[in-house]
Formats: C-alpha cells, sequence, structure tokens
C-alpha cells in the first residue's frame, strides 16, 4: 500500500503536430501537456524524469534526465504543476510512459509513475 504522504498523481494530454511532422520521412511530432499534481500531504521536488517511448514498430527510446523543461518545480500538498513538451517518434502510433523521482521535504524518495498514454496521429488505424 502506498503512503498517503507521498501521493502524486500525474495526468496528460496530447495532441498531434501535423505542421511539425514529415510522415514521407516517417518523422510525426506530438506534444504533450502534462500536469503533476501533489494529492499527498508532505511538499515534494520533481528531481528527474524518466521516459519509455515506444512507436509502432516495437522500438524503445529511453529518455532520463534532471527535471522536466528545465525546473524541479515544488509542488506543495493540494497543489499542481503543469508543462508542456513534445516527442517526434518514426510511426504514426506509439506509446509514452515513465516516472518522476520525487524529494519530499521531510527528505523521503519516491517515485510518481507516469501511466502509458497513446500518441496517434487522428484518424491513424491501429
Amino acid at each position: 500500500m502506498h503512503d498517503p504522504r507521498y501521493l502524486v498523481d500525474v495526468s496528460v494530454v496530447t495532441r498531434y503536430l501535423p505542421e511539425q511532422s514529415q510522415p514521407e520521412h516517417q518523422r510525426f511530432a506530438f506534444a504533450y501537456t502534462i500536469t503533476v499534481r501533489n494529492n499527498g500531504s508532505v511538499p515534494a521536488k520533481l528531481l528527474s524524469r524518466h521516459w519509455v517511448i515506444t512507436d509502432g514498430d516495437g522500438h524503445v527510446e529511453e529518455v532520463r534526465g534532471a527535471g522536466v523543461v528545465g525546473l524541479q518545480p515544488k509542488i506543495e500538498p493540494g497543489s499542481e504543476h503543469s508543462y508542456s513538451s513534445g516527442s517526434v517518434i518514426t510511426t504514426q502510433v506509439g506509446t509514452m510512459q515513465g516516472s518522476y523521482l520525487m524529494h519530499a521535504d521531510d527528505g523521503h524518495e519516491f517515485k510518481a509513475i507516469i501511466a502509458p498514454f497513446r500518441l496517434a496521429v487522428p484518424g491513424a488505424l491501429h
């Protein structure tokens, strides 16, 4: 069972970027907006990210790095942090999932899980 003091929920909204995509070169660009909400009782700082990006052919790319879009936001209980970023994959459909490493003010480190979400060109048959 998860400790309710360290409860961070992650929600995602995605959209296809036709103006940045080149389907003839197997380049499909997507934007995503992520909201990280601290539903726990302890302030927590987002230290790092780990993404697993899988395209429609099953090719997996892992991305790790400090913070998100150059920030390591501290999120108070009941508050949230939203940001937008993007990804380019070589197929019309793919998925992303991962986690954020969080550091609570009381010294406890924990992971906020990012459930798999879909990147898909509208109308793509899959």
